[in-house]
């Protein structure tokens, strides 16, 4: 069976503020903070506490798209927030959220490839987070290596993986759950080896899959209702393929046979 690949992304990021997609946030997530990955403002509160972060500290936020969850960190904790993403979309919402919220002073967006150097100096950062989108990476050593790099010593990396293969998984069933752009599934023991010889000791992991087979499902739900005025956004065609998408997380998380890891790892 062929799957043929959807936009989620550019089409969320350029419509971000539609009433549609603001109902379908709310329904999908209950607190919006302006997210679009799978993690909840209660989860994203418990991955905060790990980062022992203090007002003024400087964090960058790697695949920050639309800029919600690092503006609502630099409110919550008073720290500076440096987002950066490779969708231009993504960077150009991100930027102008902000600064029609007045957090332009505290966080700014660059378009960045997060698989190159970063456009940042040497032990720059105290704080990193990447939620949902290392599995993204196909050099996934390397950006290690860069996030190890651009952190000052004792600084921490956050980051979620959410298509860890825990179980049986068919070849048509990974095709439809990276229907929406490359995709990398990489066990834990590799990541863990990676981390080790990027430079980083990993001081937590945990399986956060719950939060995932949740949004999933809600987000699915929602889109279904609302799906003429989502069709006019996005076309059929697009709608039909990300119902198809958002089915197959729900299951595959629901079922635990991909599953959602947590890692934080510390620079030496």
């Amino acid at each position: 069976m062929e799957t043929k690949r959807v936009d989620l992304f550019d089409s969320t990021y350029a419509n971000f503020s539609a009433r549609v997609l603001d109902e379908i946030r709310k329904e999908t997530y209950g607190v919006d903070i302006g997210q679009n990955s799978w993690t909840t403002a209660d989860e994203y509160d418990r991955f905060i506490t790990w980062l022992n972060l203090k007002k003024d500290r400087v964090v960058v936020e790697i695949a920050s798209g639309s800029g919600g969850p690092a503006r609502y960190l630099a409110r919550k904790v008073g720290c500076r927030v440096i987002g950066v993403d490779s969708n231009e979309s993504g960077v150009e919402t991100a930027t102008r959220l902000a600064r029609e919220a007045g957090d332009a002073d505290r966080v700014e967006f660059r378009v960045a490839d997060a698989t190159a150097r970063l456009p940042f100096a040497d032990n720059q950062f105290d704080a990193l987070m990447c939620i949902d989108s290392m599995n993204h990476f196909p050099n996934r050593l390397e950006v290690l290596h860069e996030w190890q790099r651009v952190l000052a010593p004792g600084g921490r990396a956050l980051f979620t993986d959410p298509v860890v293969i825990t179980g049986p998984v068919t070849n048509d069933e990974l095709a439809l759950r990276s229907s929406i752009g490359l995709f990398v599934f990489v066990p834990p023991m590799v990541t863990e080896r990676f981390l080790e010889d990027a430079g980083m000791r990993l001081i937590r992991q945990e399986d956060v899959t719950e939060n995932a087979a949740m949004t999933a499902g809600r987000w699915h739900d929602a889109r279904a209702s609302r799906r003429d005025d989502l069709v006019r956004i996005e076309g059929e065609d697009r709608f039909e393929g990300l119902q198809r998408f958002f089915a197959a997380v729900h299951r595959l998380t629901r079922e635990r046979r991909l599953s959602r890891f947590l890692y934080v790892a510390e620079k030496a």
